[in-house]
């Protein structure tokens, strides 16, 4: 778990304040639920045999003897809060939420134990049209953002019955090899063998090559729905690929799944992630409910874009740096910040009562436009020397102290 310092958090404010824009401009609304919640929310939703839930989470007892996670995903809140507060009711609900996710896994670069994501949950939407929405709202703000070298993978995990169907040609197989597996892959044919799929092993993974396909499991109505998925894809000009292993790591997925990679660092990496969940608030005690979403990971959105030049956004510099010495001059420069931040000016007010000079090094350091100097002699007057920290051929002014935030504000 990391902290975010003063001079990491101009990136993350611009990545949130375009997703932001993007969301608003889709009609979707934002929704904030607690980091904690009931353990059994998440056994539920997620599944039990998966590593979220049977590895990762933080889980312990309240006073009252009461298991409690911190949420280690966001779309089981979404929908428990969506349940609980009868949203459902009033027609599909379009929502998005960000905040931090806890999972206890090894940390890396990009992804620590306290992680955090933004996601898109539309509720009470069935069509293949919605799935297309749903990946085209994650692309254009991944694009807006700058994220080069993206590709959607993209593929269908059919209907809880095709892959009950396939649940079971793929177990006989993999116990057919089960000496080839690696260790973990071994451990999964008995819990979660559809994670087999998407194990990193290169050995496994060239020993999957033989396995049988998902995609020759589905029926007839879950490779149509799939197939107007990719026309819709098609339709909206944006390239897919189809990866016929592509799984997603929670047991609430079915028909389309995606995720969204960029190459920008060179290796592939994961973005964004998601697909459709039409089962999981059922399975939350809520009515019958088709949904789709999507998250993205952003701290490994902050290291493809930190890493490139021109990703890493700056914190603004002040329009007006306020320097001060003796009582009277402070009370003066602080009546003055006041004044201007009000009028909606950038203001930084040096409280030091420190040498002028040394005053003046850290207002040229700050990449402020203008300084304000309120020294003794000129809180006598009630006045402020002007200066322009950027140009050094213009000429200092002395100003009332009540006329300097119009003057700048004409100037700007």
């Amino acid at each position: 778990m990391v902290d975010l310092l003063p001079e990491h958090t101009p990136l993350w404010q611009q990545l949130e304040s375009t997703a932001r824009e993007h969301f608003r401009r889709a009609a979707i609304r934002e929704i904030r639920t607690p980091l904690l919640e009931a353990t059994e929310l998440f056994a539920r939703g997620i599944g039990e045999a998966t590593d979220v839930v049977g590895k990762e989470m933080y889980t312990f007892l309240d006073r009252g003897e009461r298991s409690c996670t911190l949420r280690p995903e966001g779309t089981a809140s979404v929908v428990r809060a969506a349940i609980q507060h009868g949203l459902l009711a009033l027609g599909p609900k379009r929502l998005w939420y960000g905040g931090p996710m806890f999972r206890y896994e090894r940390p890396q670069a990009g992804r620590q134990r306290q992680f955090h994501q933004i996601g898109v949950e539309l509720l009470g939407v069935a069509d293949a049209t919605s799935d297309a929405e749903a990946i085209a709202v994650a692309w254009d703000l991944l694009a807006d953002l700058g994220v080069g070298g993206l590709q959607l993978e993209i593929n269908s995990l059919g209907s809880a019955d095709d892959r009950l169907r396939y649940r079971t040609e793929l177990v006989a197989w993999l116990e057919a090899h089960h000496d080839q597996l690696d260790t973990d892959s071994q451990k999964r044919i008995s819990t979660n063998p559809l994670r087999v799929l998407d194990s990193k092993i290169p050995d496994t993974q060239a020993l999957l090559a033989g396995a049988p396909t998902l995609a020759a499991a589905l029926c007839g109505d879950s490779h149509e729905r799939f197939s107007q998925v990719r026309q819709a894809l098609e339709a909206l000009g944006i390239p897919f690929v189809l990866n016929p292993r592509l799984v997603r790591g929670l047991d609430y997925y079915g028909h389309t799944a995606f995720e969204i990679t960029s190459s920008q660092l060179g290796a592939q990496a994961t973005v964004c992630g998601g697909g459709r969940y039409d089962g999981l608030v059922e399975q939350l005690g809520g009515p019958a409910t088709a949904a789709v979403g999507w998250a993205i990971g952003l701290e490994r959105l902050v290291l493809l874009l930190s890493q490139v030049e021109g990703g890493m956004a700056e914190a603004p510099a002040a329009d007006l740096y306020v320097m001060s010495r003796g009582a009277d001059a402070e009370r003066l420069a602080l009546g003055l910040c006041r004044q201007g931040r009000r009028a909606g000016l950038v203001v930084e007010r040096d409280a030091s009562g420190a040498a002028f000079a040394k005053q003046f090094k850290r207002a040229n350091k700050s990449g402020a436009t203008w300084a304000a100097v309120v020294g003794d002699e000129e809180a006598a007057e009630a006045v402020v020397v002007l200066k322009h920290l950027r140009n050094s051929e213009r000429q200092d002014r002395r100003l009332p102290i009540g006329a300097v935030v119009q003057e700048l504000l004409g100037r700007n």
